[in-house]
């Protein structure tokens, strides 16, 4: 299977995906890196990883159906069978994951459906959760939203800063990520509805 990662920033679930391809502990291609920035330090990640990166820039293309198009394209071109949306900015309309359906999986730094948006660590942290954590899911036409694959909760400690909280947050994602998508990969998720069914789970080492 030939995997792609749309990320739009510094790349670190990208790394975590890059490594474990390497070492086996995913048995799939990682074909492609889509970005939508230019300057992101992600697309040099790549580059050392010797993946194929390419840069489909919004402002590139007078509407948004035709910056969503010449994705979809790239991607059918490169036969890519998942979709993982590592830290991508933008919102996928619904042609778009129409196109994908099923095939598209997001991490969000939160126990969804809490906290959605782009800050749920923050959002977490001030609000005074006692618990959080990290979810992947399939991606629907709604934002933080879709089937979820895998959650893992964290603690929240009194002594915990944003900072301290970001790290741990960080480093779940590095496991989690990699580890849903090999259950993916391996024909292992059964949806129906809101609803997925994990025949088997491993968590990576």
């Amino acid at each position: 299977m030939n995997i792609a990662v749309f990320a739009s920033g510094r790349g670190s679930n990208f790394s975590a995906i890059a490594e474990a391809v390497k070492k086996g502990k995913i048995k799939a291609r990682l074909s492609l890196l889509v970005s939508d920035n230019p300057s992101a330090p992600v697309i040099a990640k790549a580059l050392r990883a010797q993946v194929k990166a390419v840069i489909i820039a919004r402002e590139d293309y007078s509407n948004r159906a035709d910056f969503e198009n010449e994705i979809i394209r790239l991607l059918k071109k490169e036969k890519i069978g998942l979709v993982v949306l590592a830290g991508f900015m933008r919102v996928l309309s619904p042609d778009f994951v129409g196109n994908f359906k099923n095939k598209i999986i997001n991490i969000h730094p939160a126990l969804l459906p809490a906290f959605k948006g782009a800050h749920a660590i923050r959002d977490a942290f001030f609000y005074g959760a006692k618990v959080t954590g990290v979810t992947v899911h399939f991606v629907d036409e709604k934002m933080d939203h879709g089937p979820i694959i895998l959650q893992q909760a964290l603690v929240i400690k009194a002594s915990d800063t944003l900072k301290s909280l970001e790290e741990k947050i960080h480093k779940i994602e590095h496991l989690l990520y990699p580890e849903a998508i090999n259950i993916f990969v391996k024909g292992k998720l059964g949806i129906k509805g809101r609803r997925v069914r994990i025949s088997s789970r491993k968590a990576l080492s």
